[in-house]
């Protein structure tokens, strides 16, 4: 997947491993950066791939 593509929500919940519910209930929280082209939530992959570092836990050692 290139860096600057855009997915829509089915993917993008695939990609962070949760359902689209949840993902829906994270925009409604403000928790995640979407887009919104006319009716549709479309995320952008860098988005995902900053979100997804943002709430790694590092292992102990």
């Amino acid at each position: 997947m290139q860096h600057g593509s855009i997915v829509d929500i089915k993917e993008a919940a695939r990609q962070l491993g949760v359902s689209v519910n949840t993902l829906y209930s994270w925009i409604y929280l403000r928790k995640i950066e979407y887009m919104k082209v006319g009716r549709l939530v479309k995320f952008r992959q860098d988005t995902l791939n900053t979100f997804l570092q943002k709430n790694t836990v590092p292992a102990k050692e």
